[in-house]
């Protein structure tokens, strides 16, 4: 599969569609195995566009402690532990990744997971081109130092964050010389608009301007993503979103999650964005080069002049259209001789002046 930063320079940005653990309940809604489940959504999302499909590699016994609390709306996913949620969702081992490995080369699409445990990070290594951190690892540094010993670029979240955590994560993986990149997120699930706090991506590429940037949103969508929009207008070349083929289904990850409609028109948003940027070079475009030729000036005669006659300045003036000596040299036509008659209104071009 292709490079995440070769895609970045070649196409402007990344999707990462994140299915986490939404294949189970999808699989409930339409009746097939989870496996089958988790399939079908990488083959919707690599049709709808991702350049990425992302799951979450854990076990709850290894994630959670038994009494730790909930922290999501509880008017979308009512389950009050951390724990019992992580069980619900936990049976994959490395089987089944394997397989959806396989699926998802032969479907052209970036298999990743991210890891909750050092045995998942084992036996995901040869899976993933990339290796993906969550904000809730962000300060568990031995875990971060051991997935950066095995060398692979690494994309870390800095959700819920201060910034000498940021510099603790960043300084450590630096250290190991992998490449590196960032991905600005609100953990708050779903993210209210006003919180989206977009303008972090500008002060993440300001202080961490050797790595790329990217957003991970929690917002839920809205028919304009401007959210995802303006994310990448700042500078996010990731764009990283929970992915589903039902957000009306009631817990996990649907409430706040893109579907296949949603993904297709945020990648057709970031084309589209891409197309008025354009190349931003300080050059003519070359569909400007009719109004170019024919909205600016030339040096043009005011009078009927003849063959010999020396060009004083009350001589010319400067009209439209712009195809012959250019007004910004008219100094240098100063007590020069024309080369033949030449009437009133005559555009003066260079072969007409000795």
């Amino acid at each position: 599969m292709n490079d995440i930063f070769d895609v970045i320079n070649n196409q402007g940005y990344y999707i990462i569609a994140e299915i986490g653990v939404n294949y189970y309940d999808i699989a409930k809604k339409e009746k097939i195995s989870v496996m089958d489940a988790a399939k079908l959504m990488c083959k919707e999302a690599c049709n709808a566009g991702a350049n990425a499909v992302k799951f979450q590699t854990y076990k709850a016994g290894t994630i959670a402690s038994k009494y730790s609390p909930s922290y999501w709306d509880m008017k979308e996913e009512p389950t009050t532990s951390q724990y019992e949620l992580f069980k619900k969702f936990d049976s994959f081992g490395e089987d089944e990744y394997r397989q959806l490995k396989q699926y998802c080369d032969e479907i052209g699409v970036e298999f990743l997971s991210t890891p909750f445990d050092f045995e998942s990070a084992d036996y995901l290594e040869d899976m993933m081109n990339v290796y993906k951190i969550s904000s809730s690892d962000l300060t568990n540094i031995p875990f971060i130092e051991y997935m950066c010993k095995k060398g692979k670029p690494v994309i870390l979240s800095v959700g819920a964050s201060h910034e000498d955590e940021i510099d603790r994560a960043v300084s450590l993986i630096r250290s190991y010389g992998n490449k590196l990149v960032l991905m600005h997120c609100v953990l708050e699930y779903p993210t209210p608009y006003e919180h989206a706090n977009l303008g972090r991506i500008l002060a993440l590429q300001k202080k961490y301007n050797d790595c790329v940037i990217g957003y991970s949103d929690h917002t839920k969508p809205e028919k304009t993503y401007d959210i995802q929009k303006t994310a990448f207008l700042l500078g996010a070349k990731v764009i990283e979103k929970h992915f589903t083929l039902d957000k009306t289904l009631k817990g996990n990850d649907h409430y706040h999650a893109m579907d296949v409609n949603d993904l297709k028109n945020i990648k057709a948003s970031l084309e589209y964005i891409k197309k008025i940027i354009g190349a931003g070079t300080l050059a003519c475009n070359e569909s400007e080069s009719a109004a170019r030729a024919n909205a600016r000036r030339s040096v043009v005669l005011k009078t009927d002049m003849k063959n010999g006659d020396i060009i004083k300045e009350n001589d010319i003036t400067f009209k439209r259209p712009g195809i012959g000596i250019e007004p910004y040299h008219y100094k240098e036509l100063i007590g020069r001789k024309l080369n033949k008659d030449l009437p009133e209104d005559s555009i003066l071009k260079w072969e007409d002046i000795d």
